[in-house]
């Protein structure tokens, strides 16, 4: 909901430019709400361009000196911003719970693998090391250097409000860059804590920016000269507009899109851990994960046995405020998602597809006192899924798992290499030719052999393949350190190697 007035009596939450909280200019706001409750908790501002300059002119003055900063003092910022967030982890849990609605376990889960990246990005004196050759000519060498861009920009998903942000920042700080973070304006209190934890451990004002807003901003960022890359994640229709927008802009652009995620299980799997895999990798976090599974793809008489189990173990879950220790699944992250994905129910039902659990007979009050208003779906289940229905093909983003059966490893490959999306996809199996041909065969970024949610280390670097990633880098990793950097190769030579007279020919090595 956007206003341009609201209730006077929440907080609102505005911008972090120049190393300190500013008034927006604009009167726009959104409501910020407990999805949990379904009641307002805050107003965020919704910026207009003059606030993006504002935030852009901030990072612009502060890159020099940033950009000249010795990696290792660089460095040394990020080691006392990664204490703070060691100290500080459960609060920003916290947080997460409030806005979002995920579970405070899941919460906790997405700021530890977001740490991962900064401890990652500690190593940036390491990571920033370049290749040298003695004499590649005759009294000549030739090394290279990376170097940092400038004013780069990373626009995230109201998914996960700590972890994907730490995808971009710490690889973008590390290498020297100037940020400017653009949240969803859904649960956008992370980015302001992070914000003031990278003040309190010494980051210079201007380093670190955050503008709230809408497509408004996100525009007004990609329009801006002085932003020079932009990091984006969220659903595939706008990753491409972006990543082709940036483009036309001349931009260096990562935009990771959606996912439908498969996990095929084998007849030979141990179908007590693959169940217990699926559970979680389908309906945690209520389904809204990039990397969630939302596809089951059961191979010969593995689907008899897997789906009974699944729908009874539906009945079990626990579906709860995510305040609440015992919750495994929490809240939808707005009344307009849950609509969406009740829609995509009815579409299943018309479709075909046999409904064995129905999240839409949730009713908010089973989920704790004060939640008759929240918004609330249960867990889904559908069986007789086929690959021509929309809850195949499209990404729902909730917690809708389809069952598709397939009587051969053969038939489970090509299902999923036929796919527009390639981010995640796991197989669960005890047969290890087969572990080794599906990791071989299988055209999708990130793969897991007995790991539902193949979410790569911090070091090994994030992205799917098709449309599911937009760019020819994926995040963090090794590969962010090259996204947010520039290679520059120097050769060099003294006065006292250089023979006499012009040379007019194309030079040689010798």
């Amino acid at each position: 909901m956007t206003t341009a007035s609201s209730n006077a009596s929440t907080s609102l939450i505005g911008h972090w430019i120049d190393g300190h909280r500013v008034d927006p200019q604009s009167p726009k706001t959104r409501d910020v709400f407990n999805p949990a409750l379904g009641q307002v908790s805050a107003r965020v501002a919704l910026a207009e361009p003059t606030d993006v300059q504002a935030a852009v002119a901030s990072a612009r003055k502060a890159f020099p000196a940033w950009a000249a900063t010795p990696p290792l003092r660089r460095a040394r910022v990020l080691f006392r911003f990664l204490e703070l967030l060691h100290r500080h982890q459960d609060d920003l849990a916290r947080i997460i719970t409030s806005e979002h609605g995920k579970v405070f376990s899941d919460a906790q889960g997405e700021v530890a693998r977001g740490i991962d990246i900064v401890e990652f990005a500690c190593g940036a004196p390491q990571l920033l090391k370049t290749d040298f050759t003695e004499q590649v000519s005759a009294g000549m060498d030739n090394w290279t250097l990376r170097q940092p861009l400038g004013v780069v920009a990373g626009i995230t998903p109201f998914n996960f409000p700590v972890m994907v942000p730490m995808w971009m920042f710490p690889m973008a700080l590390a290498t020297g860059n100037t940020f400017i973070l653009k949240p969803s304006p859904i649960d956008p209190s992370a980015s302001l804590f992070i914000a003031d934890l990278l003040k309190q451990a010494g980051l210079p004002d201007g380093v670190f920016n955050v503008v709230q807003g809408d497509h408004h901003a996100v525009q007004a960022l990609i329009e801006d000269p002085d932003v020079k890359a932009i990091s984006f994640v969220g659903s595939t229709p706008v990753a491409q507009q972006i990543y082709e927008a940036g483009a036309r802009h001349g931009k260096r652009v990562q935009a990771l899109g959606g996912a439908k995620n498969h996990m095929v299980i084998m007849p030979d799997a141990d179908l007590d851990q693959a169940v217990d895999a699926l559970m979680g990798a389908a309906y945690g976090s209520a389904g809204e994960r990039c990397m969630a599974i939302s596809v089951a793809v059961l191979v010969g008489s593995a689907a008899d046995q897997v789906v009974p189990r699944i729908a009874e173990r539906l009945k079990q879950l626990k579906v709860l405020n995510g305040t609440n220790p015992q919750a495994e699944m929490g809240p939808i992250v707005t009344a307009e998602a849950r609509q969406r994905i009740a829609g995509y129910i009815d579409i299943g039902i018309n479709e075909g597809a046999t409904l064995l659990a129905d999240g839409r007979e949730f009713k908010g009050a089973q989920a704790g006192e004060g939640c008759d208003n929240g918004f609330w779906l249960g867990g889904t289940l559908f069986d007789n899924v086929t690959p021509d229905m929309r809850i195949y093909k499209e990404e729902i983003f909730g917690p809708v798992l389809s069952c598709v059966r397939v009587p051969d490893f053969a038939s489970a490959v090509q299902l999923i290499n036929s796919h527009e999306f390639a981010n995640g996809v796991s197989c669960f199996t005890r047969d290890g030719n087969v572990a080794r041909e599906f990791g071989r065969q299988i055209e999708v970024g990130m793969v897991g052999v007995n790991v539902p949610i193949p979410v790569p280390a911090a070091w090994h670097g994030f992205g799917g393949w098709k449309r599911s990633l937009f760019g020819d880098m994926h995040a963090y990793g090794e590969e962010g350190v090259r996204f947010y950097t520039r290679q520059k190769s120097i050769m060099q030579r003294w006065p006292e190697s250089i023979g006499k007279g012009a040379e007019f020919a194309m030079p040689t090595i010798r």
